[in-house]
């Protein structure tokens, strides 16, 4: 009867440590692609000094111009495309130039509107 019961917690013991290591494993492995994610995430981030910016500048080849913001070659400044056309209007001044204005929810052609009544001191 004892050896019966010896070999009975013998073997829930080592069913009980086989559990733990089972569970140890999965937990450390989690932790393990946790690690890697952050370590990936860190490798997406740019530096934040400007050195890529003007790498990527001096690198781009254009005979006209080379819009700043987008690093688009067009054939005059005011050509140039919104950096981000989804949320914003480009408006062309009178003097040649042009500025990028955030939709801000306004119907169609709403944001020159505006611009214009404000250079004229109506706004």
């Amino acid at each position: 009867m004892r050896v019966i019961l010896f070999t009975l917690l013998c073997s829930l013991a080592g069913l009980a440590s086989a559990q733990f290591q089972f569970f140890e494993q999965m937990f450390n492995q989690g932790g393990q692609q946790q690690q890697q994610q952050q370590q990936q995430q860190q490798a997406q981030n740019v530096a934040s000094d400007s050195e890529w910016y003007q790498r990527t500048y001096e690198s781009a080849h254009c005979s006209n111009y080379l819009c700043p913001g987008t690093l688009a070659c067009v054939h005059f400044p005011h050509h140039c495309p919104c950096p981000f056309p989804a949320v914003e209007d480009k408006v062309e001044l009178g003097d040649g130039s042009a500025i990028c204005v955030s939709k801000g929810g306004w119907k169609q052609g709403e944001a020159a509107r505006k611009i214009e009544l404000a250079r004229k001191g109506m706004l």
